[in-house]
């Protein structure tokens, strides 16, 4: 997202290669940002994928206003991609009874959500079954991470994300590649954390 800058990760301009658009959407139907993301795990094979969202975002204050006027116009269409968020968490979402704290876990949650839309893309699934089966990595790369930048305190917080539970649950609808038959995991770098799967290093 626009409010978050190459140094608030402590990182140089060249090590981050980096795309923007309103509400940080992962959309399947977005060739812009599905070019980049091609680029970047294809090309410049990058080990890790940042989803980064805001407090006080307008894009999802936008996406549950209801102005007097009607709509917002075109954008709209757009951020009828958090409303969905907004759908698929609206139990949790309604027992929160404070305004702004509803707004901020809308964050998170459509962090989340577009954290699990980077896993469903072909690009990835493709890379990570090669660094899995072919033993490059320690983990199956790139890694995708969730974070929410709080502009109110300049303090950028990693999403405590866990997507093996949906990776398992929706694997038969969403995977693109199967590991093939015979195919053995071959011996990678030491590493503290266990492979597992293709769907495990995605957090």
């Amino acid at each position: 997202d626009h409010w978050v800058q190459y140094f608030s990760l402590s990182l140089n301009n060249a090590e981050l290669f980096v795309h923007r658009n309103v509400g940080n959407i992962v959309s399947g139907t977005d060739l812009n940002f599905l070019s980049v993301l091609e680029y970047a795990v294809d090309s410049l094979q990058v080990p890790h994928i940042i989803v980064c969202g805001h407090y006080d975002c307008g894009a999802v204050r936008g996406s549950i206003s209801r102005p007097d006027k009607g709509g917002l116009g075109l954008i709209e269409n757009w951020l009828r991609n958090i409303r969905d968020v907004a759908r698929l968490h609206k139990d949790e979402l309604k027992a929160i009874r404070d305004s702004e704290a509803r707004h901020r876990r809308l964050v998170e949650l459509n962090v989340t959500e577009q954290c699990l839309n980077i896993f469903k893309s072909a690009c990835v699934q493709r890379r990570r079954l090669q660094t899995y089966t072919e033993g490059e990595e320690s983990l199956a790369l790139p890694r995708v991470h969730g974070l929410v930048f709080d502009p109110a305190v300049g303090i950028l917080h990693k999403l405590p994300l866990n997507f093996k539970k949906e990776i398992e649950e929706y694997r038969e609808i969403y995977d693109l590649y199967q590991i093939p038959k015979g195919v053995q995991k071959k011996k990678a770098r030491p590493s503290s954390e266990s492979i597992g799967n293709p769907g495990q290093g995605l957090d």
